[in-house]
């Protein structure tokens, strides 16, 4: 042990100098974080080492690798899927449910999506607590129940399993209380372990950028955006990714409930935001034109309007949540399933103008503070609270007129969050469009 301990003190030691590490480094540095021989301690070094000196492209497939070695691999062979294994992932941000839309879209073009979703950090929200919502859904169900759910309904979206990565929620856990969650490479790492132990074919990025994503700047999104492509395809996982704007809500809802009953008003085609669907459609074609499940983007724009229009990507999605515990009629009767806050309010603009500018983390961060998102990880959150009905930036508003509407567990925090609404927008007498949603696609 003592030799180990020399050797993990050794390595943190030569990347805090900015040496390259070797494989064998990197995988007995991994090793040690899944049988304990590395300390919290260790962790935190090598991550704040990591962050102030960087990792080299190799390095940081090592790492990958390693992490995703950690635990089991799936593999899918002896289910002989007719069709290519794809999943997708968001760097985060507010009112972004697109996950639970496409997802059953994919499904119903005959991909299949074994999807690995987190649960929500700081001010942005998790696809884990969105489907936490619903009653009876299994959000970590075994590896078997997860693999055959993918095999028979052709997607499962589930949380991370203890036998999946495990090295990296350990260094996450370490990262999220030692301020070296911005770390390109290790965030490289720990999306790319989880992605790669899921044994993927093929992979889309959704990379947020603006006041409510993690990367506020496009120089951290571009290098975020060519860290993941270049060890990815290093790993041999085909990856593509889209920049796109998080500069106000991707939905007009923010909240777990909330943003679940907009995904099946989108899956119903009750109501389908322009703004939600396009990231949707772009990130979806990627996969099927990445595929070969459509020839171009035009084609796959097309089968997924279809697979909407029809009711496949529906009933998929209905599919999905009785297999892993959920009503069977879920998106039929989605009001008398999920969870109500008691207290719903209208946020009443001060002034006319348009909307100029919306602080999305501040929008975010009013949904944590109704008790819908977590301040520590071990807190347990409201899952009927939020925000619906925001408004968009370039909108016309009223004075009077409704921002959005607050969904509260008291009157109490909705007054608090009401405060955290008003500070979030600002008017303009002058015609705004808008931000560009995408933003830009790396190749």
């Amino acid at each position: 042990m003592a030799n180990k301990g020399s050797l993990l003190q050794e390595l943190i030691r030569k990347k805090r100098d900015g040496d390259s590490l070797t494989d064998q480094e990197i995988e007995a540095f991994v090793e040690g974080v899944v049988d304990q021989s590395a300390s919290d301690g260790q962790i935190g070094a090598f991550a704040m080492a990591v962050l102030l000196r960087g990792m080299s492209a190799s390095e940081c497939t090592a790492l990958s690798l390693s992490m995703r070695d950690s635990g089991e691999v799936i593999c899918w062979d002896h289910l002989n899927l007719q069709g290519p294994i794809v999943d997708k992932h968001s760097t985060g941000g507010v009112g972004d449910c697109v996950s639970l839309m496409l997802a059953p879209m994919l499904a119903a073009c005959g991909a299949f999506v074994p999807m690995i979703s987190g649960r929500g950090l700081g001010h942005t929200g998790g696809t884990l607590d969105k489907l936490a919502s619903i009653p009876g859904y299994d959000v970590k169900p075994n590896v078997d129940v997860f693999k055959a759910t993918v095999a028979e309904i052709g997607c499962a979206i589930i949380g991370q399993t203890s036998t999946l990565a495990p090295a990296d929620g350990r260094i996450y856990s370490v990262r999220d209380v030692t301020a070296t969650v911005e770390s390109i490479p290790l965030i490289t790492a720990s999306i790319l372990s989880k992605k790669l132990s899921a044994g993927l074919d093929n992979l889309v990025m959704d990379i947020k950028l603006g006041n409510g994503a993690f990367m506020t700047e496009l120089s951290e999104a571009r290098a975020l955006a060519q860290s993941i492509r270049q060890v990815a395809k290093q790993a041999g996982l085909i990856t593509s990714t889209l920049i796109t704007d998080m500069n106000q809500p991707l939905a007009c809802a923010a909240g777990n409930a909330l943003e679940v009953r907009e995904t099946v008003r989108y899956l119903t085609g009750e109501v389908r935001d322009p703004r939600l669907h396009e990231v949707v459609i772009r990130l979806a074609s990627a996969l099927l034109v990445g595929t070969g499940l459509a020839p171009n983007r035009h084609a796959a724009a097309k089968k997924l309007e279809t697979v909407l229009v029809e009711g496949q990507a529906r009933n998929h999605f209905d599919a999905m949540i009785q297999t892993l515990g959920g009503p069977k009629d879920f998106c039929q009767a989605a009001d008398n399933y999920l969870p109500k806050a008691p207290v719903v309010c209208k946020v009443l603009s001060p002034t006319s103008g348009y909307v100029n500018e919306i602080n999305t983390r501040q929008l975010g961060l009013g949904v944590v503070s109704l008790g819908g998102g977590r301040r520590h990880p071990d807190d347990e959150i409201d899952l009927s609270v939020g925000l619906e009905h925001i408004v968009r930036c370039g909108d016309l508003i009223k004075q009077g007129d409704p921002l959005c509407l607050i969904h509260a567990r008291d009157e109490q925090s909705a007054a608090v969050a009401t405060k955290s609404v008003l500070n979030a927008f600002e008017m303009s007498s002058d015609p705004f469009s808008g931000p560009e949603l995408i933003v830009e696609e790396v190749v």
